[in-house]
């Protein structure tokens, strides 16, 4: 079993803790890491994807694993109601990345069940596993990494990221607090070029720049 241990560095070290969030799960900090790597990776139906292939489209990404025993599931479903908001513009205008951090365990057929039990296997969303290595790879993009402790006990990813079409880590969004209705309307002021900001009454999001 693997623990993620999450946390967000600054340019200066500065890692930040769940008190640091406002009322609506945001603050900001600065990064420049490309997020779309050149990683292949494999999805849930067994087909290589090249991260570095999605530029051109903003991207959600989240990090679960589908033996988790239920804050992976909130997630899911939380990204499953930004899914439905997005209707044809996921896979269209914008997609939905789903990185196992499991992936000693999840395989595409693990991965692929997992989707269909959470009516996730749709177009533009994507479940990815790979090497440990490549995942802790894509992973320190987001300045989060995992790590295996002595007892199998599990910690849990529970922000998102938004991604613009360039690769660059727009929003961190913590799972539980963030608002679908606003998240769609973040992912779609990315996808029309548009500025997005937390200080807008978006608050629930890290400013990622």
């Amino acid at each position: 079993m693997l623990l993620v241990i999450v946390g967000v560095v600054t340019l200066i070290g500065c890692r930040r803790h769940a008190e640091d969030f406002d009322e609506r799960g945001g603050f900001e900090v600065h990064d420049t890491s490309d997020c779309f790597p050149d990683i292949t990776l494999v999805d849930q139906h067994g087909r290589n994807v090249s991260i570095a292939s999605l530029k051109g489209k903003p991207a959600l990404f989240d990090f679960i694993y589908t033996n988790c025993p239920g804050p992976c599931l909130l997630l899911t479903a939380q990204m499953k109601q930004i899914a439905n908001r997005l209707g044809p513009k996921l896979g269209t205008e914008a997609r939905i990345v789903s990185i196992t951090v499991d992936p000693e365990h999840d395989h595409p057929a693990q991965l692929l069940a997992y989707a269909n039990k959470q009516s996730a296997d749709v177009s533009g969303w994507l479940f990815l596993t790979g090497t440990p290595k490549q995942i802790e790879d894509v992973m320190a993009r987001f300045n989060v990494i995992r790590k295996r402790e002595a007892d199998g006990t599990v910690d849990h990813v529970l922000e998102f990221f938004l991604v613009d079409a360039n690769g660059r880590a727009l929003l961190q969004y913590i799972g539980q607090k963030a608002e679908p209705d606003r998240v769609v309307s973040d992912v779609e002021r990315a996808a029309a070029r548009e500025p997005v900001a937390a200080g807008d009454g978006a608050n629930q999001a890290v400013i990622l720049k």
